[in-house]
């Protein structure tokens, strides 16, 4: 499971690559090697960028070797032991899923022969695991979509999608936290503001965290929304065991 190899990526910058696999426990080792990285606070390594299966480490050349950068990876690799299991951090996103803010709700229906009621249902159950974050600040890619809900891109992106805004693409899940273009399948939307850079934290949730989908209406929406603009909202965040 934590079997790995190490590639340069230009001359700043290494890849620590595990399995061709998205799964949670090489995702969970990925993190648990980034935390002990930084803990030994190398002099030379500047950031660390966890993803699905990779690690990409970004270094000062003039300070520190790639040889010498390769054998702090594979010491440290060694030194986990094992994953044990976590604890979940669970960070609950209101979304609405009514006409107004799912124009792709029809093509998803179509597309996995399930009623408007049941996809709702199918995708406010699980615990989403976060793999990692990117393409916008704070768009989360998430793991554990229903596979009936897996459903294709557009077929032509559209220039402009809502901020909040909940999607579909192929076999994953997510939220879009700013205005962008975009290709995923649109069913539903979050009232809060997901990236928030005037703040120490701009972001509610990290990679390894979970997510869950709750189901409101558009009034709840426009409620939350209203408390959100005025910064009132309490966002829902579980600890479970």
């Amino acid at each position: 499971m934590n079997e790995f190899s190490i590639f340069p990526a230009g001359d700043s910058a290494v890849n620590v690559t595990f399995a061709n696999v998205v799964d949670p426990q090489i995702n969970q080792f990925i993190r648990i090697l980034q935390k002990e990285l930084t803990l030994k606070r190398t002099n030379g390594i500047t950031a660390l960028v966890p993803a699905f299966r990779t690690l990409t480490i970004f270094y000062d050349p003039e300070i520190l070797s790639f040889d010498k950068l390769a054998d702090m990876v594979r010491t440290s690799a060694a030194e986990i032991k094992q994953v044990t299991q976590q604890n979940k951090r669970i960070v609950h996103i209101p979304v609405c899923y009514e006409n107004e803010f799912s124009p792709d709700m029809a093509h998803v229906s179509e597309h996995s022969g399930l009623s408007r009621k049941e996809i709702i249902a199918r995708h406010t159950s699980p615990d989403y695991l976060i793999y990692m974050l990117g393409f916008l600040p704070g768009f989360v890619y998430l793991g554990g979509l229903d596979a009936k809900l897996a459903t294709p891109r557009l077929a032509t992106p559209r220039l402009a999608i809502n901020p909040g805004a909940v999607g579909i693409a192929g076999e994953q899940t997510g939220v879009y936290p700013i205005a962008s273009p975009g290709g995923w399948q649109i069913i539903g939307q979050t009232p809060i503001k997901l990236f928030q850079p005037e703040k120490e934290n701009p972001f509610y949730y990290q990679a390894g965290d979970y997510i869950h989908f709750d189901p409101i209406t558009v009034s709840e929406f426009n409620q939350i929304k209203h408390l959100d603009d005025e910064g009132r909202y309490q966002i829902k965040v579980e600890e479970v065991e």
